[in-house]
Parts: C-alpha cells; sequence; structure tokens
C-alpha cells in the first residue's frame, strides 16, 4: 500500500497503514462479503488427496450449483470430526443467505 500511494506522490509510513487497516479494515471486508452474489441453494462437496512439498494432504472443498468457491480446507489428516466442522461451519457461514 505504501508503495501504491508513493507512486501516486502520497507518502505514509507502514505504521499510518496498520493504524487503517485496524480501523477500516473489518469495514471493508463486510463490504466485499455483501457485495459478493449469494450462493445458491444447492452445493457439492468434494474431497481429494494431494501432494504438496513431497507430504500428503487431504483437501476438501465446496461449491454452489454456479461453480463458485464457497470454501476450501487442506488438512494432514482425513477423519469424520474435520468433514463435519467443515460443514457445518459453511452452513454458519452461509445460512442467511440460503
Amino acid at each position: 500500500m505504501e508503495d501504491l500511494l508513493a507512486e501516486r506522490g502520497e507518502f505514509v509510513s507502514r505504521e499510518t497503514v496498520c493504524v487503517w487497516i485496524n480501523r477500516f479494515g473489518r469495514h471493508l471486508a463486510d463490504c466485499i462479503r455483501r457485495s459478493l452474489p449469494k450462493p445458491k441453494d444447492k452445493w457439492d462437496l468434494d474431497e481429494a488427496f494431494i501432494t504438496i512439498g513431497g507430504k500428503k494432504f487431504w483437501l476438501w472443498w465446496a461449491i454452489d450449483a454456479d461453480g463458485d468457491v464457497l470454501n476450501i480446507i487442506v488438512q494432514t489428516r482425513r477423519n469424520t470430526k474435520t468433514a463435519k466442522r467443515f460443514f457445518s461451519r459453511l452452513v454458519k457461514q452461509f445460512v442467511n443467505h440460503v
């Protein structure tokens, strides 16, 4: 942010940018979330086994009927508790949108 403003002739310190983020970050994130398209009422959940840097991981993701990604999680193990927690958080996150 400091560099972007410097290109426009505005010079601010990193501390000022941190203060702005602390003050306005939550509001900006909420505005972005509100402007995103609402998820459709049908979702697909899937999982895959992947390798990252030679280590094995499980990847879970959820998409809606339009193919928009709702959430992604990568973990080192596959278990029922994790899958249930992933789905319950997903429902809690989007329950007001559906």
